[in-house]
Protein backbone atom coordinates (compact mmCIF):
# COMPACT_ATOMS: atom_id res chain seq x y z
CA UNK A 1 0.00 0.00 0.00
CA UNK A 2 1.76 3.26 -0.84
CA UNK A 3 0.02 5.39 2.02
CA UNK A 4 0.02 5.52 5.83
CA UNK A 5 -2.99 6.98 7.21
CA UNK A 6 -2.67 8.15 10.43
CA UNK A 7 -5.32 9.19 12.89
CA UNK A 8 -5.33 12.64 14.99
CA UNK A 9 -7.30 13.27 18.48
CA UNK A 10 -9.42 15.08 16.31
CA UNK A 11 -12.22 12.70 14.22
CA UNK A 12 -12.06 13.08 10.57
CA UNK A 13 -8.71 14.66 10.79
CA UNK A 14 -6.49 12.52 9.01
CA UNK A 15 -2.14 12.84 8.26
CA UNK A 16 -1.41 11.14 5.04
CA UNK A 17 2.02 9.68 4.34
CA UNK A 18 2.47 8.78 1.25
CA UNK A 19 5.61 6.36 -0.05
CA UNK A 20 8.33 7.56 -2.07
CA UNK A 21 10.63 5.58 -4.74
CA UNK A 22 13.76 7.02 -4.55
CA UNK A 23 16.33 6.36 -7.50
CA UNK A 24 19.58 8.52 -8.64
CA UNK A 25 16.78 9.86 -11.27
CA UNK A 26 14.80 11.53 -8.25
CA UNK A 27 11.64 9.87 -6.90
CA UNK A 28 8.13 8.97 -7.64
CA UNK A 29 5.06 8.97 -5.28
CA UNK A 30 1.23 8.62 -6.05
CA UNK A 31 -0.40 11.32 -3.88
CA UNK A 32 -3.76 10.40 -4.29
CA UNK A 33 -5.50 6.95 -4.92
CA UNK A 34 -9.51 6.22 -5.02
CA UNK A 35 -9.13 2.82 -3.88
CA UNK A 36 -6.83 3.67 -0.96
CA UNK A 37 -8.13 6.57 0.24
CA UNK A 38 -11.76 4.85 0.09
CA UNK A 39 -11.14 2.06 2.21
CA UNK A 40 -9.91 4.32 4.66
CA UNK A 41 -13.29 6.08 5.21
CA UNK A 42 -12.02 8.75 2.35
CA UNK A 43 -14.69 8.30 -0.47
CA UNK A 44 -15.34 12.43 -1.48
CA UNK A 45 -15.64 13.39 -4.99
CA UNK A 46 -12.76 16.05 -5.30
CA UNK A 47 -14.38 19.08 -7.69
CA UNK A 48 -11.50 21.96 -7.53
CA UNK A 49 -7.82 22.18 -7.44
CA UNK A 50 -6.07 25.09 -5.70
CA UNK A 51 -2.23 26.35 -5.38
CA UNK A 52 -1.18 28.95 -3.76
CA UNK A 53 2.89 30.69 -3.51
CA UNK A 54 3.40 32.11 -0.60
CA UNK A 55 6.97 34.19 1.41
CA UNK A 56 8.05 33.05 4.48
CA UNK A 57 5.27 34.43 7.47
CA UNK A 58 2.09 34.39 5.15
CA UNK A 59 -1.00 33.05 7.05
CA UNK A 60 -3.77 32.10 5.21
CA UNK A 61 -7.13 31.76 7.59
CA UNK A 62 -8.71 30.55 9.30
CA UNK A 63 -11.18 30.02 6.40
CA UNK A 64 -14.56 27.69 5.83
CA UNK A 65 -17.14 27.40 3.66
CA UNK A 66 -21.20 26.47 4.94
CA UNK A 67 -24.02 24.58 3.91
CA UNK A 68 -24.01 22.53 0.45
CA UNK A 69 -20.50 24.31 -0.17
CA UNK A 70 -18.70 23.23 2.78
CA UNK A 71 -15.47 21.97 1.57
CA UNK A 72 -13.21 18.76 2.57
CA UNK A 73 -9.59 19.22 1.74
CA UNK A 74 -6.63 17.20 0.65
CA UNK A 75 -3.34 19.45 1.25
CA UNK A 76 0.18 19.50 0.72
CA UNK A 77 3.11 21.47 -0.04
CA UNK A 78 5.36 20.51 -2.68
CA UNK A 79 8.06 23.32 -2.09
CA UNK A 80 9.43 24.75 1.17
CA UNK A 81 7.06 24.26 4.39
CA UNK A 82 3.78 24.93 6.21
CA UNK A 83 2.48 24.45 9.80
CA UNK A 84 -1.02 23.67 8.60
CA UNK A 85 -3.77 23.81 10.88
CA UNK A 86 -7.51 22.63 11.38
CA UNK A 87 -10.79 23.81 13.88
CA UNK A 88 -13.59 21.91 14.39
CA UNK A 89 -16.17 23.42 13.67
CA UNK A 90 -18.79 21.20 13.79
CA UNK A 91 -21.15 22.31 17.01
CA UNK A 92 -22.18 18.61 18.35
CA UNK A 93 -18.61 17.50 17.78
CA UNK A 94 -17.16 16.72 21.11
CA UNK A 95 -14.08 18.37 19.86
CA UNK A 96 -16.02 21.75 19.19
CA UNK A 97 -13.03 24.95 18.57
CA UNK A 98 -9.86 22.27 18.96
CA UNK A 99 -7.43 22.47 16.53
CA UNK A 100 -4.87 20.51 15.30
CA UNK A 101 -1.68 21.33 13.73
CA UNK A 102 0.85 19.49 11.10
CA UNK A 103 4.43 20.89 9.62
CA UNK A 104 3.43 19.62 5.85
CA UNK A 105 7.14 20.07 4.12
CA UNK A 106 8.23 19.46 0.64
CA UNK A 107 10.52 16.66 2.13
CA UNK A 108 8.31 14.86 4.61
CA UNK A 109 5.49 14.71 1.31
CA UNK A 110 2.77 14.17 4.15
CA UNK A 111 -1.28 15.01 3.27
CA UNK A 112 -3.58 16.49 5.37
CA UNK A 113 -6.74 15.55 5.18
CA UNK A 114 -9.98 17.81 6.71
CA UNK A 115 -13.46 16.68 6.21
CA UNK A 116 -15.96 19.39 6.09
CA UNK A 117 -16.86 21.10 9.10
CA UNK A 118 -13.50 22.31 9.80
CA UNK A 119 -12.19 26.07 9.54
CA UNK A 120 -8.84 25.66 7.93
CA UNK A 121 -5.44 27.98 7.95
CA UNK A 122 -1.81 27.71 7.33
CA UNK A 123 1.37 29.85 7.81
CA UNK A 124 4.68 29.60 5.49
CA UNK A 125 7.70 28.88 7.73
CA UNK A 126 10.02 29.72 4.18
CA UNK A 127 10.24 31.35 0.70
CA UNK A 128 8.31 30.21 -2.23
CA UNK A 129 6.41 27.82 -0.24
CA UNK A 130 3.80 26.30 -2.78
CA UNK A 131 0.85 25.13 -0.94
CA UNK A 132 -1.80 22.54 -3.24
CA UNK A 133 -5.19 21.63 -1.94
CA UNK A 134 -8.15 19.23 -3.57
CA UNK A 135 -11.73 20.80 -2.46
CA UNK A 136 -14.55 18.81 -2.21
CA UNK A 137 -16.77 21.53 -3.19
CA UNK A 138 -16.42 24.35 -5.15
CA UNK A 139 -15.71 27.61 -4.20
CA UNK A 140 -18.75 29.40 -3.69
CA UNK A 141 -18.20 33.32 -2.79
CA UNK A 142 -21.74 33.45 -0.48
CA UNK A 143 -20.77 30.54 1.47
CA UNK A 144 -17.70 31.36 2.63
CA UNK A 145 -16.46 32.33 6.50
CA UNK A 146 -13.74 32.67 7.99
CA UNK A 147 -12.68 32.85 12.11
CA UNK A 148 -9.42 35.54 12.96
CA UNK A 149 -6.61 33.61 13.07
CA UNK A 150 -5.40 34.42 16.59
CA UNK A 151 -8.97 34.41 18.14
CA UNK A 152 -8.25 33.56 21.91
CA UNK A 153 -10.93 31.24 22.39
CA UNK A 154 -9.19 28.69 20.39
CA UNK A 155 -5.87 29.67 20.83
CA UNK A 156 -3.73 28.12 18.34
CA UNK A 157 0.20 27.71 18.81
CA UNK A 158 1.73 29.14 15.55
CA UNK A 159 5.39 28.79 14.94
CA UNK A 160 5.68 31.73 13.77
CA UNK A 161 5.24 34.82 16.64
CA UNK A 162 6.53 37.76 14.37
CA UNK A 163 6.50 38.72 10.91
CA UNK A 164 2.91 37.81 10.49
CA UNK A 165 1.99 38.87 7.53
CA UNK A 166 -2.17 38.32 6.58
CA UNK A 167 -4.47 39.49 3.80
CA UNK A 168 -6.60 42.56 4.18
CA UNK A 169 -9.90 40.48 4.07
CA UNK A 170 -8.25 37.85 7.11
CA UNK A 171 -7.25 40.57 9.24
CA UNK A 172 -10.66 41.61 9.72
CA UNK A 173 -12.16 38.04 9.91
CA UNK A 174 -14.29 37.63 13.17
CA UNK A 175 -13.51 36.35 16.29
CA UNK A 176 -15.37 32.55 17.11
CA UNK A 177 -18.10 34.15 19.51
CA UNK A 178 -19.02 36.32 16.65
CA UNK A 179 -21.04 33.39 15.00
CA UNK A 180 -23.47 30.89 15.53
CA UNK A 181 -21.95 27.79 14.94
CA UNK A 182 -25.23 25.99 15.22
CA UNK A 183 -26.04 27.50 11.64
CA UNK A 184 -23.23 26.24 9.61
Amino acid sequence: MPFVFEQTPIQGLLVIEPRRFPDDRGFFMETYKYSDFASHGISDHFTQDNHSLSSKGVLRGLHFQTGEHAQGKLVRVISGRVWDVAVDIRHDSPTFLKWFGVELTAENGKLFYLPPGFAHGFVTLEDDTQFLYKCTAEYNKASEGGICWNDPRINIQWPLKDGILVSEKDAVLPGSDDFDFRKL
